[in-house]
């Protein structure tokens, strides 16, 4: 008690301040992973599966965009129209496609009686394509519930339709799904791109599950097709390249009853990031998009981010000052003691995330993907700039 009380007492101002900015931020992180991180693996934990019968769920439209991925489409398909769910139609709208995907679609249909597709010209082809090609899908549904996917995807399960539809008789207007990603164990950096697609499922999932939804994936979603023409189709984002999917739900989300579904049966999958490329693609096309993101929920993630460098950063100097200045021990002690204790309850949320959405296990080397991760977005973040200032 009397070695407590004066180390205390040799405190500097310095040492104060010091301390104080290490225990701030080290709370802000605490409140982030405890608060929002751990959302998803709770609720999926404490989630009552409710029994349905047939005769109450609702009919749904599976509405899907496809521009020359005629193999996709073979392959991924069947598992989207082979359904167990009772009333449900798939519209796919072939996007000015010139390999075989008309051809593919026409041999599915004559299988399939719950498939319809329709086209957009190849001479359509603008900055809106896939909007205009979502427009026409949308129109054509039958039905007030629209799930989307992409021809790259494939559900995970036969019930992917069945987790989904439920939210919609609970009353939410919006629901909101995971993607996973089936990367070969060869490829380079496939640890970084699992750990870089959980941590951006984690914060659209959470803050949703919070209240507070800001966006959501096309690969996997679903809302009332009303909510599509009250707030005019995709009139107020025409302007800006894509963002068909998560730009268009940040906009009508204020104040819609938003729920997710991510059970394992209401994942899909997708094998389409098969090189470094294709990842930088798929990830800076939703780094553009983001920056027009309108709501304080969105930039939320900015301050966690700031919170995380700063408390490095803090941590590091309360090391370097002992050394300089000799310091008491009791500043850099409890900094590294905080920075395990941060690491360990990081660790644990991570992992146990990550075993409900598939991204693989993380040891030691989860502290450098979790410094580098912001850096890597920062830098496909200029590249996607660069790139539609070219295209322009």
């Amino acid at each position: 008690m009397d070695i407590s009380v004066s180390s205390l007492l040799d405190f500097t101002l310095r040492d104060w301040i010091l301390g104080g900015i290490i225990l701030l931020f080290f709370l802000i992180q605490f409140l982030f992973y405890f608060f929002l991180y751990r959302k998803p693996c709770r609720y999926e934990s404490k989630r009552v599966k409710e029994l349905i019968s047939d005769d109450e769920l609702p009919p749904v439209s599976v509405v899907i965009v496809s521009k020359n991925e005629s193999e996709e489409l073979m392959l991924n398909l069947p598992y989207v129209l082979n359904q167990d769910y009772p009333n449900f139609e798939v519209v796919v709208v072939n996007s000015g496609s010139t390999d075989d995907t008309d051809m593919v679609l026409k041999g599915l249909e004559q299988q399939y009686k719950n498939l319809y597709h329709t086209y957009i010209p190849a001479e359509a082809e603008s900055a809106n394509e896939k909007k205009l090609a979502l427009t026409v899908g949308i129109k054509a549904a039958k039905n007030e519930i629209l799930l989307f996917t992409e021809a790259y995807c494939k559900p995970s399960s036969n019930r992917w339709i069945r987790e989904f539809a439920p939210l919609f008789l609970k009353g939410k207007d919006v629901a909101l799904g995971f993607c996973k990603l089936e990367i070969a164990k060869n490829l380079p950096m496939r640890k970084f791109i699992l750990y870089d697609n959980l941590i951006q499922g984690l914060k659209y999932l959470s803050m949703a599950l919070a209240g507070k939804p800001f966006m959501g994936i096309g690969r996997n979603m679903a809302y009332r097709k009303k909510l599509f023409f009250e707030n005019k189709g995709f009139s107020s984002i025409l302007n800006i390249d894509d963002g068909e999917d998560d730009l268009f739900i940040n906009r009508i989300v204020k104040k819609r009853k938003t729920g997710v579904a991510i059970s394992p049966d209401s994942m899909v999958s997708t094998s389409s990031v098969d090189s470094f490329t294709t990842w930088r693609a798929l990830k800076s096309k939703y780094l553009y998009t983001k920056q027009f993101y309108r709501g304080f929920k969105s930039f939320l993630f900015g301050w966690e981010t700031f919170s995380k460098y700063a408390f490095y950063l803090a941590v590091i100097c309360a090391v370097g000052l002992y050394f300089v200045f000799k310091s008491t021990l009791l500043i850099p002690a409890t900094a590294l003691l905080l920075l395990l204790v941060r690491y360990a309850f990081q660790l644990i949320i991570i992992n146990k995330e990550s075993r409900l959405f598939e991204a693989g296990r993380y040891h030691i080397d989860l502290f450098l993907l979790d410094l580098f991760q912001p850096i890597n977005n920062l830098k496909f973040k200029r590249y996607a700039n660069k790139r539609n200032r070219m295209k322009r």
